[in-house]
């Protein structure tokens, strides 16, 4: 640590503002006066002459202008931006946000931390994806739903991972060959009611049915000549040996009444066997609608098993992050060392009052890790800090 740091004090002056005067962020003042890191690109001689300018103007002594470069051994002193009671509280949560807008890595970090690959970008490969007991269950559950029958719908927050194991479970049905036609209904313009966007009605998910199962049959016309078409459809291909798996994705977009007619299709059958089994995959607000409490859909949510896919446990979030920069062929120590691990996770969990009680809500899904672990690594690489410290990740 600086003298600066005291001096700050004395005068009644904030980082913030020696900062804003010096034109740079918060975080590299933070980086100069608590651990004595200058910014690489930035000369030093030169910083230091408008440091001194800064301090002259604050009424500081020519003495301690020139005693401020030095390194003092770290002792417990008030924050450079508390020089008076108004200003000794610590901020907030809601004074930045919890989630980061989509991030990429710089060209400048990549070469500083020898990146050549985005460890945080989109999978490529079922190798690159990091499975931990519950995403394990999950990826499970799906696929013995497809090879076997069943009704189920997966919950989880945006970034959680949905898509990446709905992907999975595509590419590992082709992988081992499985003798399963997986249909997925296009969901582009998908919404709950017809004023936001387009409703998706069984109509639409019979048509996308009959493309699957039977490409060169021209649709029906009428409505109960499709369906029937479409349960002799279903009955030839299940007498060739396969099995049929309807995977709507974005269902929580999904209106009532297409709810309570998933129920109907999962009644295709031939003897005892189903010939339809459902997979949804949406928001937490399919669960809403899910509810037992909805008496609309009490025929849906008494057949329909629910999972929900949930954020990395905070003492996996070691092993997530060695797991995605080995990917890239780095070491985690490499990248991040233990303070920077525990700010992250610090910074994806959210306080809140439940029944009278203090909780943590995490926000630690794989895509909201990979953001603020690549700003972090970007603000690293511009501080010309080896490794991502808690000070770099809290100045994100």
């Amino acid at each position: 640590m600086l003298k600066l740091k005291q001096v700050l004090i004395d005068v009644g002056k904030r980082q913030s503002a020696l900062a804003e005067s010096l034109r740079l962020s918060s975080a590299t003042v933070a980086q100069l006066v608590n651990h004595n890191q200058w910014p690489r690109s930035l000369d030093q001689a030169e910083l230091k002459a408008r440091i001194a300018v800064f301090l002259g103007a604050a009424g500081v002594n020519d003495a301690d202008i020139a005693n401020a470069f030095e390194e003092v051994e770290k002792v417990d002193l008030p924050c450079a931006n508390t020089a008076d009671p108004a200003l000794s509280q610590e901020p907030s949560g809601e004074d930045e946000p919890m989630l980061l807008p989509k991030q990429t890595l710089l060209p400048t970090t990549r070469k500083a931390f020898g990146l050549f690959r985005d460890p945080f970008d989109e999978l490529q490969s079922a190798a690159d994806m990091w499975v931990s007991p519950d995403i394990r269950y999950v990826r499970e559950v799906m696929y013995q739903t497809a090879r076997h029958g069943g009704f189920l719908a997966i919950e989880g927050e945006s970034g959680a991972g949905k898509s990446t194991l709905r992907r999975d479970l595509v590419n590992r049905i082709n992988e081992n060959n499985d003798p399963v036609i997986i249909i997925e209904p296009y969901v582009l313009a998908s919404e709950d009611n017809d004023t936001r966007g387009k409703t998706l009605k069984s109509t639409h998910i019979a048509e996308a049915m009959m493309a699957a199962v039977a490409p060169l049959e021209k649709p029906k016309s009428s409505p109960e000549a499709r369906f029937a078409q479409l349960h002799r459809a279903l009955k030839e291909s299940h007498a060739a040996g396969y099995r049929h798996c309807l995977v709507i994705e974005e269902a929580h977009s999904l209106p009532i009444p297409t709810l309570k007619h998933l129920k109907r299709i999962l009644e295709l059958e031939v003897g005892f066997t189903k010939l339809v089994s459902i997979i949804m995959i949406g928001q937490p607000e399919l669960g809403v609608k899910l509810s037992e409490r909805n008496a609309d859909v009490r025929e849906v949510v008494q057949r329909c098993e629910r999972v929900t896919l949930g954020p990395v446990e905070g003492n996996r979030l070691e092993e997530f992050l060695a797991f995605r920069l080995k990917s890239a062929g780095k070491a985690l120590a490499e990248v991040i060392d233990e303070s920077g691990i525990s700010a992250i996770a610090s910074r994806l969990s959210q306080p809140v009052r439940a029944g009278g009680r203090e909780q943590k809500v995490s926000l630690l899904y794989p895509l909201a890790i990979g953001n603020l672990m690549t700003a972090a690594l970007n603000l690293a690489a511009q501080l010309g800090v080896p490794v991502v410290t808690a000070d770099v990740v809290t100045g994100v």
